[in-house]
């Protein structure tokens, strides 16, 4: 921090300066903090400067001196003794890739009173912000809109009347597009506001303190760090099963997709998930066909099954989409956009023969993702990924090496680490590291992370599905109950015109316990935080059920579940049970 006292050494030789700086240092030292990640760039070289400017440049020191010391105060902060105050290391924390995990890191540590670095190779706010969930949401903004515009009787059901609809797909391309960058540049201000150093290049480990870093071709770019602490938050890229080539025209993943370079008359979607589910949420409402291809034996295999009945019902029936289940695409020939088609060879998933051939005008591969760990040189530090590139960790995130023992000082968070690999699961696990590494033991429970997809209407849950959950009861011994309501009974839905939906609460009939809870429905993804925060905090349904909810609100349709559910009163003659092993927690999908 270039405060006071630097405008001080730097202005020695103007007897106003001297006298203005020392009357200014007076009212900033008793607020003087130890350590801050801001940074006041009110040092200029040489004494010739307008008394009128520097006292501006010592007002705005002094400002950020008490801004900074307030939020200093905090008794957490200032327990953190920085090691690299002390010159031992360069950082106290290096960050290995910026996207949500690893700025949601360095937020915490700086309030905690780190100095950070990261390390980005490519954007800022890597796949969620730039080619993943923020564009996306972009698009399924603009197509949904579209969508219910061009439902006559859904608008004719509340009195208006709409005529020709019609859009421009570059405009809508465009919004996304426009949207990435808006929040590539906040994520980015962010940190730089907080002093947070932002390093460009691509990362090597040296050893468990130090990094190179560097981009292929460039020697502008690039050099070497150290860091008491290092996160390895690098994300992940699709993943492209053996035997479909990219060209990015006619075969391409979402990141392709998210461009919206054209509109093809027939697309089929390779996998059935999330991505592939809002992406022809997407494409349906701009005027799009789309056949799913599925390995599984039913369609949404990820979702609880009597969810993903509702979702079929709702998401596919009743619009132009098909699908094939039990079958891998085993070989996609690319195509030439309205000149020649792509063909998909299908093969049956158990018996691994051909059984179908398909030619569509384009191929959206949806497949999942791969975690982004190769070229780290894991090697250095004694640590290898499993076989599917992913690096496995401790429940503190801490890197586990070859021989089963923890990697002192290194960590892993996010898609790179698999434990669940959604944007803001990695936040919260960066988070953890960061408490972890300050001696503070935290573990995240997977289990309170909610998911959502985003299609119209929106699907969300948290926990487990009814069918593990069915399992836990009977390997437990215990009683497993179910509340179901409907969105039909919800008075600001029928407002909206939008009863369809439902909401399913899985808890444990003899203590209550919270076990899971899906949703489909308007906002579904906005309603299921209520629940997520419930199983996070560990409220049983006894204590939910005296929410109070505003009326008439869609938080009514949780508030309505809720009180359905209901405990089983202990026995008096029961005897307490033997003690039994805990069980193992189940990994939520």
């Amino acid at each position: 921090l270039l405060c006071t006292s630097s405008i001080m050494a730097s202005f020695a030789s103007t007897k106003p300066a001297q006298a203005a700086v020392a009357s200014q240092a007076k009212l900033a030292a008793p607020r003087r903090v130890q350590r801050t990640a801001l940074t006041c760039n009110a040092y200029i070289a040489g004494g010739n400067i307008a008394d009128a400017r520097l006292q501006k440049q010592i007002a705005r020191c002094i400002n950020v001196n008490r801004h900074v010391a307030c939020r200093a105060s905090r008794s957490s902060r200032t327990a953190v003794i920085a090691q690299a105050a002390a010159g031992k290391y360069d950082y106290d924390l290096v960050i290995i890739g910026c996207g949500v995990g690893g700025h949601g890191a360095a937020l915490h540590a700086v309030e905690q009173g780190m100095k950070v670095a990261v390390i980005e190779g490519h954007d800022i706010g890597g796949t969620c912000v730039n080619r993943g969930c923020v564009p996306s949401k972009a698009l399924l903004a603009a197509s949904g809109r579209i969508r219910e515009m061009k439902n006559d009787m859904h608008m004719k059901s509340m009195g208006i009347q709409v005529g020709s609809v019609s859009f421009d797909r570059e405009g809508v391309a465009n919004h996304a597009q426009q949207l990435a960058n808006a929040i590539q540049g906040n994520l980015k201000r962010s940190l730089e506001a907080l002093g947070v150093d932002i390093l460009i290049g691509q990362a090597k480990f040296v050893d468990n303190h130090t990094v190179k870093y560097g981009l292929p071709g460039r020697v502008d770019v690039g050099g070497q760090v150290t860091a008491k602490d290092i996160i390895i938050a690098t994300g992940s890229v699709p993943f492209v099963p053996p035997g479909i080539p990219i060209d990015g025209k006619t075969v391409f993943t979402s990141d392709h997709a998210l461009k919206l370079e054209w509109l093809p008359n027939w697309i089929a979607i390779i996998g059935s998930g999330y991505i592939g589910l809002e992406f022809s949420d997407v494409y349906t409402a701009l005027g799009c066909e789309v056949t799913f291809i599925e390995a599984m034996d039913k369609i949404m295999p990820g979702f609880d099954t009597e969810i993903a009945r509702m979702a079929e019902r709702l998401l596919i029936k009743g619009r132009p989409i098909d699908y094939h289940t039990g079958v891998i695409a085993t070989k996609v020939t690319p195509g030439v956009p309205g000149v020649k088609p792509v063909t998909i060879e299908l093969t049956d998933f158990k018996t691994k023969k051909v059984v179908d051939t398909l030619e569509v005008d384009a191929c959206m591969v949806a497949t999942g993702r791969a975690p982004y760990t190769n070229g780290l040189n894991l090697a250095n530090i004694d640590v290898e990924t499993d076989r599917r590139g992913f690096v496995p960790v401790t429940d503190k995130m801490e890197v586990i090496g070859k021989d089963g023992k923890v990697i002192p000082n290194v960590y892993c968070i996010g898609d790179a680490n698999g434990k669940y690999m959604l944007a803001h699961a990695a936040s919260a696990q960066g988070i953890s590291a960061i408490e972890n590494m300050l001696g503070r033991p935290n573990v995240l429970n997977h289990l309170s992370i909610p998911a959502a997809c985003f299609t119209h209407p929106e699907v969300s849950f948290v926990g487990v599905t009814q069918e593990k959950a069915e399992e836990m009861a009977k390997e437990q011994g215990f009683k497993l109950g179910v509340a179901k309501t409907s969105f039909k009974a919800n008075s600001k839905a029928l407002a909206e015109k939008e009863g369809d939906g439902m909401a399913k609460l899985l808890y444990r009939k003899d203590t209550g316990e919270i076990l899971g809870v899906h949703i489909i429905g308007l906002h579904a993804a906005d309603l299921i935080h209520e629940a997520s925060n419930a199983i996070a905090t560990k409220q049983t349904v006894q204590d939910v059920k005296f929410n109070v909810h505003a009326h008439p609100t869609l938080s009514e349709v949780l508030d309505e579940l809720f009180k359905q559910a209901h405990v089983d009163a202990p026995s008096n003659n029961s005897k307490p049970a033997a003690a039994k092993a805990p069980a193992k927690q189940p990994v939520a999908a």
